[in-house]
């Protein structure tokens, strides 16, 4: 049986500095101790963030005109909503669905029912909703609440773009269609815009976790590209990510995607895939003189990072980097800037690119956008500021939400005197939150290159 993503980073270390030029470069033993809390520790305090999560549903169910929300856990094929809605333990019932019932009776406070139909009675899911210690089957337990509630629209997850949405498997839709009846399969609907606002919500007693979380992906990032890990000559780009994956297991944390590393070198065209500088090959040794580009995320605590950073391999005799790599940077702390400024809480995400780009027009700076929500996914539901949607429609339809989280993931491409006019992209990801004021980042940004010694 596997724990539903209970590793934690609380109580981090606080923001580390990043290694100059002038400064010695920290060794392993010199970078703040990180401790993790014991795993029952991890599930009390995500189960105190329950409280705060199932406090906000019935007033989501009711903006989105839903009356039953059922979610479905299956034995090895876990839904990725069930660590959300439910304590963050072991489910390895054939089927443990978990219902939230607009029962539409009495105030908000006890308007809800929240009914777990799992394989064995559990004392701690019983906190959290109506569960027997010898539980009845779903099929008594749930004609039942239909019979008794007759809810006009049963929210599934079905029919939607992305896969949080639409995790429901095809034969427990068949199931739940036999169970509760034809009549009431007439009334399924899809409740992808409850899961989405119900995912892109955070609550304040999660900002800490995820500021250390931040603080953690930040301090293997800077060592990575330091000369603990990297001896230019020697040192491969499968060394680096080797090294990562070892740090991770090390704190006891896991990733949502495989970090990636990306090289670019005088006079070597750079790799394209998919309009993107391409992910470097892990045989590559690196060398003097390199722009190295990191792409990194943990997973802890049901919550994920999304970081990238720039890192230059001084030549024999640099004392710094060329001031045509220090512009290029320049370029991307800009477009930065422009996203962080013009997105408001209430503004159309489409809306706020196209202000993006504009500014960046008016800049002259070759500059591309990807930023996505991020919190409970590591790519997750919300309001994105993406070249692709808005290419896709003049102004994407989504609101941006106060308090979200969100990659600001983007780059530009920067001719270097120093390298002949050859293109640099110099691509950043700092992770940040919305405020009245626009974004801001949970550290603060990269503005000049973390530096490798030859």
């Amino acid at each position: 049986m596997r724990i539903l993503s209970v590793v934690s980073t609380l109580a981090f270390a606080s923001v580390l500095s990043v290694a100059s030029a002038e400064k010695p470069v920290k060794a392993a033993n010199d970078w703040p101790k990180i401790q993790l809390p014991s795993w029952s520790q991890q599930i009390a305090i995500r189960e105190g963030w329950l409280v705060e999560r199932h406090a906000m549903i019935l007033e989501m169910m009711r903006r989105h005109n839903i009356d039953m929300w059922i979610v479905v856990n299956e034995e090895f094929h876990d839904d990725p909503l069930t660590q959300y809605i439910a304590p963050p333990r072991p489910y390895t019932g054939n089927r443990d669905i978990f219902v939230f019932l607009d029962t539409k009776t009495g105030d908000t406070a006890t308007s809800l029912r929240k009914i777990a139909v799992t394989g064995y009675g559990e004392e701690n899911v019983q906190r959290f909703f109506e569960a027997e210690d010898d539980p009845k089957p779903a099929d008594k337990v749930l004609p039942a609440l239909y019979e008794q509630y007759h809810p006009q629209h049963i929210g599934l997850s079905i029919g939607a773009r992305r896969g949080v949405q639409r995790s429901l498997t095809h034969d427990s839709y068949l199931f739940l269609a036999k169970t509760l009846g034809a009549d009431a399969e007439t009334h399924f609907v899809p409740a992808a815009d409850l899961i989405e606002e119900y995912l892109d919500t955070r609550i304040p007693e999660e900002f800490k976790t995820y500021t250390t979380l931040v603080e953690l992906t930040d301090q293997l990032t800077k060592r990575a590209f330091s000369n603990e890990v990297i001896t230019p000559g020697k040192t491969t780009i499968g060394d680096v990510r080797r090294w990562l994956y070892d740090q991770m297991g090390y704190y006891d944390v896991t990733t949502w995607f495989q970090p990636d590393l990306r090289l670019q070198r005088r006079g070597r065209a750079p790799k394209i895939s998919r309009g993107f500088l391409g992910v470097e090959p892990e045989a590559t040794v690196i060398l003097p003189g390199d722009v190295l580009h990191l792409d990194f995320g943990i997973t802890c605590m049901g919550l994920n990072t999304d970081w990238q950073k720039e890192a230059y391999v001084l030549l024999p005799g640099e004392k710094d980097v060329p001031a045509g790599l220090k512009h290029a940077m320049a370029n991307t702390n800009t477009l930065q800037e422009s996203l962080m400024t013009r997105s408001r809480p209430g503004r159309l995400a489409g809306d706020v690119y196209n202000d993006i780009m504009a500014d960046m027009k008016a800049d002259n700076i070759e500059a591309k956008v990807y930023s996505h929500p991020i919190g409970d996914q590591g790519h997750g539901l919300g309001a994105g500021l993406d070249y692709r949607a808005a290419q896709a429609t003049a102004a994407d339809g989504k609101h941006m939400r106060k308090g979200s989280y969100i990659s600001i993931e983007l780059n530009s491409a920067t001719p270097v005197a120093e390298w002949d006019g050859q293109k640099v992209f110099i691509m950043e990801e700092d992770d940040a939150y919305l405020t009245d004021e626009g974004f801001k980042t949970f550290l603060p940004r990269q503005t000049s290159f973390y530096l490798i010694r030859p």
